[in-house]
Parts: structure tokens; C-alpha cells; sequence
């Protein structure tokens, strides 16, 4: 693992532990982002899936639309 995903990692870690759950979609957009780019499409659809379904409200910010537009990327 290299070290960014390490920190993604950790910041996911992190914000399941405090109930976070717009700083684990932050951090895991970043995380499936990096491991698109490393030909990891599975992994990246899966880590982000979990997450973005959890929401039942908000999907018109940012954060959300952002990984809404990433998951659409990453089926294809």
C-alpha cells in the first residue's frame, strides 16, 4: 500500500469510529479516486457503494454529487 492510501485509510477508520459518515464518504471518494487510478475498479466501486448508500438525504451537495459522478465512472 503506499502511503496515501494508508492515510485514506486510516481517515476512514477514523470517521467510522466517530459516526462521521460525510468525512467517510469524503475520505473514501479520495480513496476510490486513487485506486481508480491504479486500475482497481472493483475495489474503488465497492469501498465508495457502501458508503454513498448509507445516505437517504442530501444528494444534492456536493460531496454526495461528487461521489454519485465517481461510482457512474467506475461502472463502466
Amino acid at each position: 500500500q503506499t502511503e496515501a492510501e494508508e492515510c485514506f485509510l486510516q481517515a476512514i477508520a477514523v470517521a467510522q469510529e466517530q459516526h462521521a459518515k460525510s468525512w467517510e464518504l469524503r475520505a473514501s471518494t479520495s480513496l476510490a479516486r486513487l485506486w481508480q487510478s491504479q486500475g482497481k475498479k472493483t475495489e474503488a466501486h465497492r469501498l465508495l457503494s457502501d458508503v454513498y448508500n448509507w445516505f437517504t438525504e442530501g444528494f444534492d451537495t456536493k460531496d454526495l454529487k461528487e461521489a454519485k459522478a465517481l461510482l457512474e465512472e467506475l461502472s463502466h
